[in-house]
């Protein structure tokens, strides 16, 4: 069993902390200690050292020197910050109020058992001019967690729980009256810890949620959803408030929203889509204008804020969606009723509305709330054979839709905006949940259309809120607007990643953040279609900084936009709620009239908008974790009956143990260690991210092409080990 640090309590703690309360200031060697309280060594300080070492590693004493000790004094703290701890165990903190871009490293050793996400102490090593912060970690603020899932196993009578997350470096024990009496070893659970510091040397936890026998795909996808902290059913009070909204559309409602039920509007979604959350309305002028509308559903006007149905859509802040699910932010009621844009049904929408010329130049704006009938629901490849072959419904709409998104994207990608072209990664599945297949999907126009639509939609809300908050005076009262925000690449990464490219033989200039864009688009562009694309892209979005959620408006980087927010799905996205009553209080203020609806709140605070932006920026990121995490599973899942089988594979990255390589045909990554190639010694060379044979001196680099086979695949690590086959063997691979 894998233990927390425990301390040896035969030295009395409380006696040395009275001896230095005694003399604040006085700083104390090792044998001073000892001496002072008659402690008999006999030249074995070890137990001593241990207590000075907690209490040095609990910010009571100061080491002032290798064996001397002295009080810590209340005046000095210590900077605090969020830890990230790496598979190997190795930890990063980002301090708060950092005036440096660097994190703090920490050893493996150094890190107290913190966990990533935790709110950490940190003690700064001195450093030389230039080099990395390094430090160790002295105490835990604050745990960013306290449920975890794994496998429970008994050992010598007691019983604890593996956990799955491989970066967890320590087991639970279960408190023995709350183990479930009818668990099992090894099956899968989920606990709560109770006490870190438990006398046995481990976290004290209880079991709250049975998962089921491991391997079953029920289970795995359970333990996924808790894992991340996420949960498919809905409070009984939260399925209540939605059950009791009225699903008629009173006349009073109608008449205070602009009607758009006359003009041609339709939808365009995935073929698997349940929730329809924006629409398209085309209006073709005399003069050839066109007008354009982009309609949302109307969430805010269902959700009202204070009630126990908007703090559960805060709580959880996205849907996610898993490789066989989704779990939705808003419960079905509204996610797949009221709020849906579906077909032939009356809904109520929240709008933005342009009249554009043919080179898709911007003649008129408006805003607000409307009612729409929608005409067609299409998927993304009806749409895509309509904009093909010129004929079907909506034939003429369609390609002048696709006309002004290629254009608003020509005109995007001049002025900087970064056009990665994403893979998605899609499976078949049998009733049981078992993958048979991998679909690869790539966007195609009816897509781009679709996202050069909402790209319009949120770049032109956050610049009218954001200017007209700006123009107001003075200083708008401390108003503030939600933004989605990505700030330029970090100069370090940006110039390591051109030394990867330079390495495959692309050349990336790493000078002004617009010189920068413009060059990566031009790589980009070059590697399109060739097997190294899909690994770029991957290696690129590394280099790039997250997007988050944010008040202070630093403008989008990737995609060039100096005003961008989210506006476009408040079914699956609670900032999108948040923009839409901050833009109903914006226009209220704006046209001094009466707000409509159920949107007579004041305007937020900053501080509060702040933390429901960093809440909605981490519950992102959780979400994008469980997707990833159910994609590996699944990947693993499918390529477990596929040993021995010889697959095209292209080399993906390097680490000291092994080389990672991804198959071309389903885009599934594995490693093969270095140290299992039988018919070669491959060497890897850390500075030029390669790894050479000592025997055949080739060199495998980044973006090679390389035939492997499927050695072991590991379901609880989600994890495929690869065989490296010799490049004289399966010649014939096609």
């Amino acid at each position: 069993m894998k233990k927390n640090k425990k301390l040896d309590q035969k030295v009395s703690f409380f006696d040395i902390l009275n001896l230095f309360k005694a003399h604040p200031t006085r700083i104390f060697t090792i044998q001073e200690i000892a001496g002072s309280l008659g402690i008999e060594t006999n030249g074995n300080t070890g137990s001593l050292m241990l207590v000075l070492d907690r209490m040095t590693e609990d910010h009571v004493l100061d080491e002032t020197e290798k064996g001397s000790y002295r009080l810590r004094t209340k005046q000095r703290q210590l900077p605090e910050g969020i830890i990230e701890i790496t598979q190997s165990g190795i930890g990063f903190v980002t301090l708060k109020d950092s005036t440096t871009q660097k994190d703090v490293y920490i050893q493996a050793g150094q890190t107290q058992n913190a966990l990533t996400g935790d709110k950490v102490r940190v003690e700064l090593h001195k450093k030389k001019p230039g080099s990395r912060p390094e430090g160790k970690v002295t105490e835990i603020l604050e745990r960013a967690r306290t449920r975890f899932v794994g496998s429970l196993k008994q050992h010598h009578g007691d019983w604890f729980l593996i956990p799955d997350n491989a970066r967890i470096p320590f087991d639970f024990r279960i408190k023995k009256d709350a183990l479930i009496k009818q668990v099992k070893e090894g099956i899968k659970a989920q606990v709560e810890v109770v006490n870190w510091n438990d006398d046995g040397g481990f976290p004290l936890a209880v079991v709250i949620k049975v998962l089921g026998e491991p391997g079953l795909h029920s289970t795995e996808m359970h333990a996924i959803i808790a894992e991340y902290g996420f949960t498919e059913e809905f409070p009984q009070e939260v399925i209540r408030q939605s059950e009791e909204i009225p699903s008629v559309i009173s006349s009073d409602e109608i008449k205070k929203r602009r009607d758009f039920r006359p003009i041609s509007t339709f939808t365009i979604d995935p073929a698997d889509a349940k929730d329809f959350d924006d629409a398209l309305s085309v209006d073709i002028q005399q003069n050839g204008d066109v007008e354009v509308g982009i309609h949302i559903a109307d969430v805010t006007h269902y959700v009202i804020p204070t009630t126990e149905l908007d703090a559960e859509a805060y709580r959880r802040a996205t849907s996610v969606y898993l490789v066989d699910r989704t779990i939705p932010m808003l419960p079905e009621r509204l996610s797949n009723g009221l709020c849906s844009l579906r077909p032939k049904e009356d809904k109520l929408c929240f709008s933005a509305v342009f009249v554009l010329t043919k080179n898709a130049e911007i003649k008129s704006e408006w805003y607000g709330r409307t009612i729409i009938h929608s005409d067609r629901r299409f998927t993304y490849e009806e749409a895509q054979e309509i904009i093909e072959t010129g004929r079907g419904d909506f034939a003429n709409e369609l390609a002048l839709l696709h006309q002004l998104s290629k254009t608003m994207r020509k005109q995007r990608s001049r002025k900087g905006a970064i056009s990665f072209e994403k893979k998605e990664v899609k499976f078949r599945l049998d009733n049981s949940g078992k993958p048979t297949g991998v679909i690869i999907k790539e966007a195609k126009d009816s897509n781009k259309l679709i996202e050069d639509f909402m790209l319009l939609a949120n770049r032109k809300v956050a610049e009218t809120v954001g200017l007209g908050i700006r123009e107001q005076k003075p200083s708008a009262n401390g108003k503030a607007f939600v933004y989605r925000i990505h700030d330029k690449p970090n100069d370090e990464k940006m110039f390591q990643f051109s030394k990867f490219m330079k390495k495959l033989g692309y050349k990336l200039s790493t000078g002004q953040a617009s010189e920068t864009s413009q060059s990566l688009n031009k790589l980009l562009g070059e590697v399109k279609g060739k097997k190294e694309s899909n690994l770029v892209e991957q290696l690129a979005v590394r280099a790039m900084a997250k997007a988050i959620y944010s008040v202070n408006n630093i403008g989008h980087y990737g995609l060039a936009f100096e005003h961008y927010t989210h506006f476009t799905s408040p079914i699956r996205r609670y900032p999108d709620m948040m923009v839409h009553r901050l833009l109903q209080l914006y226009l209220d203020h704006h046209h001094h009239k009466t707000s409509k609806g159920n949107h007579n709140e004041k305007w937020p605070d900053i501080a509060s908008l702040t933390q429901w932006c960093k809440h909605s920026s981490d519950m992102e990121k959780q979400a994008s974790d469980a997707e990833r995490a159910s994609i590996k599973y699944k990947q693993v899942e499918f390529m477990m009956d596929k040993t021995g089988i010889p697959f095209k594979a292209v080399i993906s990255g390097f680490n000291e143990y092994g080389m990672f390589a991804e198959i071309e045909e389903n885009l599934c990554e594995g490693m093969i260690r270095f140290r299992e190639i039988s018919f070669d010694y491959l060497v890897y060379d850390e500075n030029n991210y390669c790894a050479t044979g000592k025997r055949s001196k080739k060199t495998y680099r980044l973006g090679d092409e390389i035939i492997v086979e499927v050695k072991k695949a590991d379901l609880n690590k989600k994890q495929l080990d690869f065989t490296l086959i010799h490049q004289n063997e399966y010649k014939g691979l096609s």
